[in-house]
């Protein structure tokens, strides 16, 4: 698909990437002059004309492609958060931002008129992606709680509590939305399904391996994905496949991403820990291939074996696209082989989105990158 906006930072609703078109000639078209002086958060969005990104001051900055400028640059904080870093969950609809923070505050920002519409204060830190759903807002806080908010005027429809966790992990609480189901995977482990009209919960299931259901017990998964009528939990150390409509699990394996995986017709990628490319069928759970990533680059190059960091994992063009931390782009086909690879022309520091078969990012030094 040819892509115009990128208004989530999981891309869509249900946090699944599309097959992406991409010209693949890592031309660089576009490099910027800086856009922040400070730390970027990862993930960046596209609203059809502008950039818009947040950093760790609690900056919401808009810079439009077509004027090669920033034409808005928004900080919602007093002078007595100056010094606390700010961590901001986005979303963007119809030239409106939703935000929320690690400090508790959530507001809307018309960045067209650069007017604030409304912000409330709720006084516990905002602890998941947002999520629109008709008239509503929806995000967690840390202790688990789902909020449930108008969003034209920020104002409580509902709100549900889950379990807590006494220790935060690195995995934040993760929402995908499907036709008329709101999914919710809480830090705890839990899994539920909302109906996102009446609210009320339609069933629920819980991931932690340990029987010491204990709150101080760790839990790690990547984002919640959803492809059709079936749920993708990837956390340590399993993998579940799960059917949307009762929770039913369809498949478990013993298996671990270190990213985010991605469905594709039949197919279901993931990335282990010991850098293994797996591709897994979604209707069977049988393992199609899984290659080693360090060995294919290696061979591919005929060198020896280097280690690797991976930062994320696209489809675009009918290939995997892997971007490497250093800048590398490995593309393997559809049958587990290496097409190319190549360094990217400037390198990553935040994670990549597919625009006009195009690929926006922002480099190390915090300018906007478009490559063809």
């Amino acid at each position: 698909k040819t892509t115009k906006q990128w208004s989530d930072e999981f891309y869509q609703e249900s946090n699944n990437f599309d097959n992406f078109d991409y010209e693949n000639l890592n031309e660089l078209i576009f490099r910027s002059k800086k856009i922040s002086g400070h730390k970027i958060k990862d993930k960046i969005l596209f609203d059809g004309e502008n950039v818009i990104v947040t950093d760790n001051k609690g900056n919401i900055v808009v810079y439009s492609v077509d004027k090669k400028e920033i034409t808005y640059k928004y900080n919602f904080y007093k002078k007595k958060f100056k010094k606390i870093k700010k961590d901001l969950n986005k979303i963007v609809e119809k030239n409106i931002i939703y935000a929320s923070d690690n400090l508790g505050y959530l507001y809307a920002l018309n960045y067209r008129n650069k007017k604030l519409l409304w912000a409330k204060n709720f006084k516990i830190p905002f602890r998941s992606n947002i999520k629109i759903s008709r008239k509503n807002i929806i995000t967690v806080d840390q202790n688990n709680t789902l909020y449930i908010l108008n969003k034209f005027n920020g104002m409580q429809l509902k709100f549900i509590p889950t379990e807590e966790t006494i220790i935060k992990s690195d995995f934040v609480n993760s929402l995908a939305l499907y036709r008329g189901s709101l999914i919710y995977l809480n830090t705890f482990g839990s899994l539920y399904s909302i109906n996102s009209q009446n609210l009320k919960i339609n069933w629920f299931a819980n991931f932690k391996q340990s029987l010491d259901l204990n709150p101080t017990n760790l839990f790690y998964s990547n984002p919640v994905v959803i492809f059709k009528d079936k749920i993708i939990v990837s956390t340590d150390p399993y993998l579940y496949l799960l059917n949307i409509n009762n929770g039913s699990i369809i498949f478990r394996t013993s298996i671990t991403s270190i990213v985010k995986p991605v469905v594709s017709g039949k197919n279901l990628f993931i990335i282990t820990k010991d850098n293994l490319l797996v591709c897994i069928n979604i209707n069977t759970g049988k393992i199609i291939y899984s290659l080693n990533i360090t060995q294919e680059i290696a061979d591919f190059l005929d060198t020896k074996n280097k280690s690797i960091s991976i930062k994320s994992l696209s489809l675009a063009n009918n290939n995997l696209l892997i971007f490497l931390d250093n800048s590398y782009l490995v593309a393997f086909n559809k049958n587990g082989k290496i097409e190319k690879i190549e360094k990217l022309k400037s390198k990553l520091g935040t994670s990549p989105i597919f625009i006009n078969k195009s690929i926006l990012f922002l480099n190390k030094k915090n300018k906007l990158i478009v490559l063809n």
